[in-house]
């Protein structure tokens, strides 16, 4: 099979033709089913396995966002699972965030060891956030009323609140404290490269009490619109003379295995149970965590 190996002239990166994709459609699948478009696992990837660590690598994780999350955006509008106020809320907040994120992730992190420690610090504190979750979906009895088909209704949105019913029930969140969420999310996404949707999900389902059904598709569709700002960012704007435009070719790969990914974990996410879903997905958040910390401090 080495006739699939190839170099990538921008990043350096020498690897298989397959891997790419391969991986992203693993990660991808389990992750958009929490609103979580896989790009804050196909990080580490990048960093660790690939050895990509110039800051352009960040721009290569948005694009893999921007061609693979609309597989999954697509299928959660298709099954009336998109909570649209929320998702403006996520989408106005995190873009000037991103921008913030960007100069700080060029200007004060570019060197490789301290930007692991940034990774593990995050990824920490998302794994807690979900393993919290995940406990409290687990102990909670479920309510009587919670019944119906997975589909939002009735959505509607004010300078103070925002509400929609969700089977059987009526949920509802304060719109400032949203906002104020998804620009500092957006400023944290834009420094790691992300776009803030893997942030963002685990605390409106924690904080906000709101079901992971339900902020998935927002969070993606935030993830997707912050994500192309953030593209542009590093690849039109230099910061300490130069720009950091994406590996193209490589974010590609990553993103066609990503749109299938996404696409078929939007479309089983109602089979799976909401505790499940968390707790995957914070379990790969320590794992990773606490390698990369490891690595920092051996």
């Amino acid at each position: 099979m080495d006739f699939l190996n190839i170099t990538f002239a921008a990043s350096g990166v020498t690897t298989s033709l397959l891997i790419p994709p391969v991986f992203a459609f693993v990660i991808s699948f389990f992750c958009s089913m929490g609103g979580v478009s896989g790009a804050v696992l196909i990080l580490p990837f990048q960093v660790s396995y690939l050895h990509f660590t110039a800051p352009a690598v960040n721009s290569t994780n948005l694009l893999f966002n921007v061609v693979g999350i609309p597989g999954g955006v697509y299928r959660y509008i298709k099954e009336g699972k998109m909570v649209w106020p929320l998702t403006w809320i996520i989408i106005i907040g995190t873009i000037p965030g991103v921008f913030i994120g960007y100069y700080l992730r060029v200007k004060y992190l570019p060197e490789p060891g301290r930007f692991k420690l940034f990774i593990a610090a995050v990824l920490f504190y998302i794994g807690t956030r979900l393993f919290m979750g995940g406990l409290k979906a687990g102990s909670a009895a479920k309510p009587a009323s919670i019944t119906g088909p997975f589909v939002i209704s009735n959505a509607s949105m004010t300078l103070r609140r925002v509400s929609y019913d969700f089977r059987g029930e009526t949920l509802h969140f304060n719109t400032i404290s949203m906002f104020t969420l998804a620009f500092i999310v957006g400023i944290i996404g834009g420094t790691y490269g992300i776009g803030g949707g893997a942030i963002i999900a685990p605390f409106c389902v924690t904080l906000f009490k709101l079901p992971v059904y339900t902020v998935a598709g927002p969070a993606l569709m935030g993830t997707f619109i912050t994500s192309i700002f953030g593209v542009l960012f590093y690849a039109l704007i230099p910061v300490n003379g130069a720009a950091a435009p994406p590996d193209w070719p490589l974010g590609l790969l990553f993103g066609v295995g990503g749109f299938a990914g996404m696409y078929l974990g939007a479309r089983v996410q109602k089979h799976m149970p909401e505790r499940a879903i968390k707790l995957i997905l914070c379990g790969i958040f320590f794992i990773i965590a606490i390698r990369y910390a490891w690595q920092y401090f051996s």
